[in-house]
């Protein structure tokens, strides 16, 4: 799809042509080339101030075959000092949805164009190839269709005077991060009577397949003899089997050295008995946005194949009501051998992650990221612009927190003081009170996936707020996020 080149091929025609401009700039040098052609009608335009250069505005000059590409699409970049790499995937997003939305097929895009104080070249490439990938993402629907398939863009060749062979690679690379992140959205966006954790560990082996990686799931069976029993009780209430879905990603000769990315995998929560508010229930398909993002980091790293070795560990379940349903004031006990006081049943995704990261230990995880929507009160926290974290390990943390830099995917990390330790310990009759109340609850609840961590480097991420929205933005529709796939790929390719 993606192909590079130092100038605008005169043997070569294009749908399109793609040009970025910032305020107060002249015409950039490829847009001379073609006004050539046009006697000065773009040098005119932009003069007369229909080349918009405000952020985020585009233009569409039509050259009537006076030129090799049909149509120009000049993108406003505002002022140099406030462009960034969020202005710039809005950018390209915004562009990209335009020119499928006009039906053109092969693309042009001036990187130089684009270019922004403090970025690299890598990185401009990395970014355009990503939003391009991102913008081109639409949710399945289920209504009548007609037979028309939908409109993709067939190729993108990216120009630039310094253009060679490194920057197919870097196409290649953001196109990865981009897909990546994409199956994370559709995951999130399946209905849970279509995704249950059966379904999610065929949606596993087809990506462990797809890149040659390690594969195995844990059956009910496996589960009970490894004495997984705060999974089990958790899928007690489902007529669905669970699942504990773990794919391999080994770089080196030997097992060691292993970053163990554990997602909670809740298929549908109800709350179970502890039973949520029907308004906006049907959101709660979107529980394993943490295997989602796992899943979507394992597929980018199947591309980019770093020199780590990466373990992916993903509980999965249903939280619904049977008989046989867990109950408020049940004493279970964890893989680890720790017994938990079950005071809500909604606070379920603790309890699976407690078995997930035990597991992963078990398997050799030397470092873990735990990923999951796991509290409504880290929105109340954070919003839904940021990702909550809590760690036992800075060290490991500032790993984290550059990959998510890189990734342009905020987080932020609570205080985690003795108070908090102390509230999970409120149980009379087990080691832990899974629901200790309120307060601090987004804290409470990493802290207590961080008991079955116990000493090993451990971050957890709260996409509870990340991991969907109901906006419609240039690179993505209302639903699912992706959120954390692209994190957790730069963790492991660092």
């Amino acid at each position: 799809m993606y192909q590079v080149n130092r100038t605008l091929s005169n043997e070569q025609s294009y749908d399109a042509l793609i040009v970025g401009i910032h305020e107060q700039e002249g015409l950039h040098s490829i847009l001379q080339e073609v006004d050539k052609n046009l006697e000065g009608k773009l040098a005119e335009l932009l003069k007369a101030k229909q080349l918009h250069t405000k952020k985020g505005e585009l233009t569409k000059v039509f050259t009537f075959g006076q030129a090799n590409a049909k149509v120009i699409y000049t993108v406003g970049l505002g002022s140099k000092k406030s462009f960034d790499l969020d202005s710039l995937q809005n950018a390209i997003g915004k562009v990209a949805r335009q020119v499928t939305t006009d039906k053109l097929a092969n693309l042009a895009i001036a990187v130089d164009s684009f270019q922004l104080e403090g970025a690299s070249t890598e990185e401009l490439i990395h970014a355009i190839t990503e939003s391009i990938e991102l913008a081109a993402y639409k949710v399945d629907t289920y209504k009548e269709k007609s037979n028309e398939k939908p409109f993709t863009i067939e190729s993108v060749t990216l120009i630039g005077e310094e253009a060679d062979e490194s920057w197919d690679k870097v196409a290649q690379t953001g196109r990865a991060f981009g897909e990546g992140t994409n199956l994370s959205r559709k995951l999130v966006n399946l209905p849970g009577n279509m995704l249950t954790p059966t379904y999610l560990a065929e949606e596993a082996k087809k990506v462990a397949d797809k890149h040659g990686f390690e594969f195995d799931v844990l059956e009910r069976e496996d589960m009970e003899k490894l004495g997984m029993g705060a999974l089990l009780a958790v899928a007690a209430g489902s007529d669905q089997p669970p699942k504990m879905i773990v794919l391999k990603y080994q770089a080196t000769e030997k097992w060691e050295d292993v970053v163990g990315f554990v997602g909670k995998g809740l298929t549908f929560d109800a709350g179970g008995i502890s039973l949520k508010p029907g308004l906006n229930m049907h959101e709660m398909k979107g529980d394993m946005g943490g295997a989602a993002a796992v899943l979507g980091a394992m597929d980018i790293i199947g591309h980019i194949k770093p020199n780590k070795n990466i373990l992916a560990v993903i509980p999965s379940s249903e939280n619904l009501i049977n008989g046989s349903a867990l109950k408020p004031g049940d004493v279970i006990r964890a893989m680890s051998g720790k017994t938990i006081e079950v005071r809500n049943t909604d606070a379920e995704g603790r309890l699976i992650l407690a078995d997930g990261v035990a597991y992963a230990k078990q398997l050799g995880a030397n470092y873990l990221v735990d990923v999951a929507t796991l509290t409504g009160a880290v929105l109340v926290a954070l919003g839904n612009s940021t990702t909550g974290v809590v760690h036992n390990n800075k060290e490991w943390y500032a790993e984290v927190e550059a990959a998510s830099e890189q990734s342009r995917e905020p987080i932020w990390a609570f205080p985690t003081h003795k108070p908090y330790h102390d509230l999970l310990k409120s149980s009379d009759v087990a080691d832990l009170n899974n629901a200790p109340g309120r307060l601090g609850g987004s804290i409470t609840a990493g802290l207590f996936i961080g008991e079955f961590a116990e000493e090993t480097p451990w971050v957890h991420l709260d996409v509870a707020g990340t991991a969907w929205t109901s906006k419609t933005t240039p690179i993505g529709q209302p639903g699912g996020t992706g959120v954390m796939a692209r994190t957790l790929a730069y963790l492991a390719a660092k």
